[in-house]
């Protein structure tokens, strides 16, 4: 597909193909908030768990949309740095620590927001298939999956509408499966491949996460 309708439409495909693979035991975690509406799609089709994953681009200062590294809170936050980036933009790895606490600061008060009270679902023995709406840098999902690993899955299955094929394929060595429909040789945006790409907001987070099963249950 060169084109999805929506973040709903792009779920759809992806959970057809996620379905086909009989996954055993598998828990659906999302990248808030674009990943959300996504995730929701594919629960919903295999009858899956919904969780989430809580991870925050660090951007280049005056470019925020140019990642230089991403964080996901954790008992121990995991820091993923892009070298390049951050080299051409002259910073350290002590730099993008320091910029990764306001980042920290915001996913504490988002994960009280989306989760209400939701317990995350042990990964232990199970397989954990991760999802976002697109993927451009691949920074902000490294960091996710590094963290996911972390939590002994059985297996990591990454599933997303559309990527860039460069950093997918650095992305490829984390995980033991890659389920991404859309591989274009152009790539500018994630955005690029939606019709509709307005901005998830908080209360859509809230909606789709108090609609699916409670992970902890699962």
């Amino acid at each position: 597909m060169d084109r999805y309708r929506d973040r709903i439409e792009a779920g759809q495909v992806l959970a057809d193909l996620v379905a086909r693979r009989s996954f055993e035991r598998p828990v659906v975690i999302a990248l808030p908030r674009g990943g959300v509406p996504v995730a929701a799609e594919i629960a919903k089709r295999i009858g899956a768990p919904l969780d989430l994953i809580m991870v925050r681009k660090i951007g280049v200062p005056g470019h925020r949309e140019l990642a230089m590294g991403a964080v996901v809170d954790g008992d121990r936050p995991e820091i993923v740095v892009n070298d390049e980036i951050a080299r051409h933009a002259g910073f350290d790895r002590r730099d993008i620590e320091r910029l990764a606490d306001p980042e920290l600061e915001t996913i504490a008060k988002r994960r009280t927001t989306y989760l209400q009270g939701r317990k995350h679902v042990a990964l232990e023995g199970r397989t954990a298939i991760v999802v976002d709406d697109g993927i451009a840098t691949g920074a902000t999902m490294r960091a996710a999956l590094r963290a996911i690993a972390g939590k002994n899955p059985a297996r990591i299955v990454l599933a997303v509408p559309v990527a860039a094929p460069d950093s997918l394929a650095l992305l490829r060595p984390e995980v033991d499966e890659v389920i991404c429909p859309t591989q274009p040789a152009f790539f500018d945006a994630v955005g690029a491949f939606y019709a509709h790409f307005a901005q998830t907001t908080d209360e859509e987070v809230v909606r789709l996460m108090a609609a699916a099963p409670p992970g902890a249950s699962a």
